[in-house]
């Protein structure tokens, strides 16, 4: 049997997900950058910017791209969040009767979340969820010492 070895490689991509040979994610985040290039196709194509269409076109055509996976690559280095906040910041701006209002008032308008904050409220679901599952089991655990105890003095 001939074993050749395992091979060197920089960057591995997973399920769409690119990871360096550093566990770094500035890769991906550099990828989603990129993918945002319908944000130009919107900008040239659509004529009129209402709120509420480019709003829904924000949610179909790039939100999906930057957030993909976003909490496995949840990144601590302020570049890769800056990038991630910048794509949100130039289509907010892009939007009709928002182009004089600084990003938090377009973003309170549109009601959306800045990006980071969306990653900090999905880490609190996680761990609710996660939590819960564990009281559920907890639960489930004193009924069972119950009936077993029911069972043995009946």
């Amino acid at each position: 049997m001939i074993c050749n070895g395992l091979q060197i490689v920089e960057v591995e991509k997973d399920l769409g997900v690119m990871i360096s040979s550093d566990l770094k994610c500035s890769q991906q985040c550099m990828y989603a950058y990129t993918r945002t290039r319908v944000m130009g196709i919107i900008r040239r194509m659509i004529s009129h910017k209402e709120p509420k269409i480019m709003l829904s076109l924000y949610k179909t055509l790039v939100k999906p791209h930057v957030e993909y996976c976003s909490f496995a690559w949840n990144s601590y280095y302020s570049k890769v969040k800056e990038l991630s906040e910048k794509i949100q910041h130039r289509y907010t701006k892009m939007i009709m009767n928002m182009q004089d209002k600084v990003h938090e008032d377009r973003l309170w308008c549109l009601r959306l979340w800045t990006i980071e904050e969306k990653r900090n409220k999905q880490e609190v679901f996680k761990i609710y969820r996660g939590l819960s599952c564990c009281m559920n089991f907890l639960r489930w655990m004193q009924i069972v010492r119950i009936q077993g105890a029911l069972v043995q003095t009946g």
